[in-house]
């Protein structure tokens, strides 16, 4: 699954998620773009290490994906991109006649319409180069509810939506548009979280994640950034052409219930 001699522009990727979908399309050989809204040393040196790492070109590009404009020059700046994978979200949780509009435009932007930007900045010069993957993470929410996250969830169920109608509208082109759907993913965010949780319920490590992280998992394990990075470099390989338009499930069985 060699991604040699392709560029790979990933969204919200200078930690968790995003950062481990970046590693691992750079162990497949892909140059690599970092971005977040943040432009710090820290960030430029995190592209650096992977660029030693995996001997391939990695930079890091700051913008803002709550910006339509900054979105689109991202692209742009990256110099068009062979794989465009849409990462970036931010969440917050509250009844919905409590729900704080700024907090929900705020998701909606980042989370939904930055893909939106992003891909119609992307499909332009992936038909020009006659290749090109969109990877979209949506979330098990993209394709089920929860309450109290009105915004994340429209959101992500708008991504799958529009993850559709790219994959159609690419669909005579060698160009695929998929979705990947993760349930719980250990980050460092979640990791972070689990001592604070153990000491509100007063249970161990163990039972923290099976009985109140994971309630909703089947396997009560969480997924890895590797294993995202992972199905990340399938959906990009030869071997998914003729994928397109559909979701895959990182979930440990949550959406089959």
């Amino acid at each position: 699954m060699t991604l040699s001699g392709k560029s790979a522009v990933i969204t919200g990727s200078n930690s968790g998620i995003g950062l481990g979908i970046a590693r691992e399309l750079a162990r497949a050989g892909a140059d690599v773009v970092l971005n977040s809204y943040t432009d710090s040393d820290e960030d430029h040196a995190l592209a650096a290490e992977i660029a030693s790492e995996f001997g391939v070109t990695a930079r890091y590009i700051s913008a803002d994906m709550s910006k339509g404009e900054e979105c689109r020059r991202l692209v742009a700046d990256a110099g068009g991109c062979d794989i465009l994978v849409n990462n970036a979200g931010i969440q917050h949780v509250a009844p919905v006649e409590a729900f704080d509009a700024a907090k929900w435009d705020a998701i909606i932007a980042i989370n939904m319409s930055s893909a939106f930007h992003t891909m119609a900045a992307a499909v332009p010069g992936m038909r020009a180069r006659g290749w090109g993957r969109i990877v979209n993470i949506a979330s098990a929410h993209g394709l089920t509810a929860s309450p109290y996250k009105s915004a994340y969830v429209a959101a992500k169920h708008g991504v799958v939506g529009m993850t559709k109608v790219v994959a159609l509208e690419t669909a005579e082109d060698p160009i695929t548009c998929n979705a990947i759907c993760p349930g719980y993913v250990l980050t460092p965010l979640v990791e972070s979280q689990i001592p604070d949780t153990m000491k509100e319920y007063d249970m161990s490590r163990e039972d923290v994640i099976k009985n109140v992280m994971l309630t909703r998992q089947p396997s009560k394990e969480f997924a890895t950034v590797e294993q995202m990075g992972g199905t990340t470099v399938f959906l990009c390989s030869d071997a998914a052409a003729q994928i397109t338009g559909t979701t895959i499930s990182v979930d440990g069985g949550w959406t089959a219930l």
